[in-house]
């Protein structure tokens, strides 16, 4: 009876441990996205956002106004600067960076 208690009592913590790690885990899209906008220059400064798969392409006015190493630090597995557009390799979580950030421009 006293090792069912104890089995009982590890699983019980074991369960809370994993829900902690997954509330940790869990991104917050909303808050990554206001951070994209703001490492791209500021909303102004986005002409048009588009997503392909794990790419994230978007038109800016101003390239020079991005902040590529932000970008990177925010989960950018990499950034192709072609004229006045950035592709950024997100992954999967492109298309929900992308619909986030649609709302708030």
């Amino acid at each position: 009876m006293e090792n069912m208690i104890q089995y009982i009592i590890i699983a019980i913590i074991l369960v809370i441990i994993s829900l902690v790690v997954l509330k940790l885990n869990k991104r917050n899209f909303n808050v990554e996205a206001n951070k994209l906008i703001t490492f791209l220059g500021g909303k102004d400064n986005i002409v048009n956002a588009e997503c392909n798969m794990s790419r994230f392409k978007v038109i800016l006015k101003d390239v020079s106004l991005a902040d590529k190493d932000a970008i990177q630090k925010l989960g950018a597995k990499g950034i192709v600067e072609i004229d006045n557009q950035l592709k950024i390799i997100f992954g999967k979580n492109a298309k929900q960076l992308k619909k986030y950030i649609e709302d708030l421009l």
